[in-house]
C-alpha cells in the first residue's frame, strides 16, 4: 500500500531551488503552469486513485496516482479564464469545474467530453456535488452573490438563493452545506428534500474568511460542524448544535514563531483545510509555505512541515486517508506585486500520511 514501504524522497530532486521540496515528498508529473486554486481526489468508492486540479492557466488536469505514489498524466480540459474550483461526482465518472469565465463545466471522463452546466453573472468561486437520496445536483457559489443548484441536464438552475455578499468559501457534506461570504457572514444550509437556509452567523474570526471544511461526528458519521480559516492565521472550530458552548473554539496557525524585536509577528493566510476521512484530524496549509496537522478534539498540533519557497495554496486527502496532496504555488495573498513567474513554479506533492494523522494519545 501507498506509504507502507514507499521510500519517499528517492525521486532524485535536484535541489537547485532552496526549499522547493523540503519534506522530500513525491512530485506530481506535469503540474499546472500557473497558480493552483484547487485539488481533489476521486471518491473512495472507485478502485483507482485519481487526482484533479484547477489552476490559473485555465486548465483542469487529471492524473492517475499509483500505489507507489508516482503519478501518470491522464488528460486535461480548459475554460476561457482561470479555474477557481474543482470537484468530483459521487461515482467518480465526472469532474466539475468553476471558472472566472462565469461558467461551471462537467467533464465526463469516460467519453472525454466537456459541457457547460452552469452560468453566473460573475466568476464561479465554488463547485460542490450534492448526492441526496431523492436528487443529485451541482451546487455553485459565485461572486455574483448567488448560490445555485443545477440538474446538469437542464440549462436553468433548480434553485437560486440570494447570498448576503460574494462567496469566499463553501463546502458540502450531505445533508449540510456551508457558505462563507464577504462581510464575515457564514450561512448553513440543510439539503434534505430541497436546500434551504438553516442558520446564519457572523464569523467568529475577525477578518476575511478564506476556506471552510465540514467535519463529521465520530460516532454517528454525520456532519456536525465545520472548520473556518481566515487571512489572519487562525482557524475556528464551530459545531452546529454544540452540547457545550466551549466546544466552539479558535486556534492560531501559520504564524511566525513568537514576536520579533519590534514586538510584531508575521501572520499568514490559511489557504485550505481538509479533514482526514478516518481519523477526523485535519490539515491546514498557508501562505507561509507550510502544512500542519491537528487533532481538534485534543486541541493539539500533530505536525508542522518545513517551509517551502512559496505558499501552499490547497490540499486534499484521498478517500483511504493514506495520501496527502498539497500544491505549492503563488496564492495572490500579496497581490500581483508579489508574483514572480521566474521563481514561482507550481508543484503538487504527494505524501504518505496515515500514521501522521492519527489522533494524539492521551497522557497517562
Amino acid at each position: 500500500m501507498f506509504g507502507a514501504t514507499t521510500n519517499f524522497g528517492s525521486a532524485g530532486f535536484g535541489g537547485s531551488q532552496v526549499n522547493y521540496n523540503p519534506m522530500k515528498d513525491i512530485e506530481c508529473v506535469n503540474p499546472p503552469n500557473d497558480s493552483i486554486s484547487s485539488i481533489a481526489f476521486s471518491p473512495a468508492t472507485i478502485p483507482k486513485i485519481y487526482l484533479i486540479s484547477g489552476s490559473w492557466d485555465n486548465k483542469i488536469r487529471c492524473w492517475e496516482v499509483q500505489q507507489s505514489g508516482q503519478t501518470t498524466g491522464m488528460a486535461e480540459e480548459s475554460h476561457q479564464k482561470p479555474v477557481l474550483d474543482v470537484c468530483w461526482s459521487d461515482d467518480g465518472t465526472k469532474v466539475f469545474s468553476g471558472s472566472c469565465d462565469k461558467t461551471a463545466k462537467m467533464w465526463d471522463l469516460n467519453s472525454n467530453q466537456t459541457i457547460q452546466v452552469a452560468q453566473h453573472d460573475a466568476p464561479v468561486k465554488h463547485v460542490r456535488w450534492v448526492k441526496a437520496p431523492n436528487y443529485s445536483c451541482l451546487m455553485t457559489a459565485s461572486w455574483d452573490k448567488t448560490l445555485k443548484f443545477w440538474d446538469t441536464r437542464s440549462p436553468n438552475p433548480m434553485l437560486s438563493i440570494q447570498l448576503p455578499e460574494r462567496s469566499y468559501c463553501a463546502d458540502v457534506m450531505y445533508p449540510m452545506a456551508v457558505v462563507g461570504t464577504a462581510a464575515r457572514q457564514v450561512i448553513i444550509y440543510q439539503l434534505e428534500n430541497q436546500p434551504s437556509e438553516f442558520k446564519r452567523i457572523e464569523s467568529p474570526l475577525k477578518y476575511q474568511s478564506r476556506c471552510v471544511r465540514i467535519f463529521k461526528d465520530k460516532k454517528t458519521n454525520q456532519p456536525t460542524g465545520f472548520a473556518l480559516g481566515s487571512i489572519e492565521g487562525r482557524v475556528a472550530i464551530q459545531y452546529i448544535n454544540p452540547t457545550n458552548p466551549k466546544d466552539n473554539f479558535t486556534f492560531k496557525c501559520h504564524r511566525s514563531n513568537g514576536a520579533t524585536n519590534q514586538g510584531s509577528q508575521d501572520i499568514f493566510a490559511v489557504n485550505n483545510i481538509d479533514f482526514h476521512p478516518e481519523h477526523n484530524t485535519l490539515a491546514t496549509v498557508g501562505s507561509d509555505g507550510k502544512f500542519s496537522f491537528w487533532d481538534k478534539d485534543a486541541r493539539t498540533k500533530l505536525k508542522t512541515s518545513e517551509a517551502m519557497d512559496q505558499p501552499i495554496s490547497c490540499c486534499a486527502f484521498n478517500g483511504q486517508g493514506n495520501i496527502f496532496a498539497y500544491a505549492s504555488s503563488y496564492d495572490w495573498s500579496k497581490g500581483h506585486e508579489g508574483y514572480d513567474p521566474n521563481k514561482m513554479k507550481p508543484h503538487i506533492f504527494l505524501r504518505a500520511c496515515y500514521d501522521e494523522l492519527k489522533p494524539s494519545q492521551p497522557k497517562k
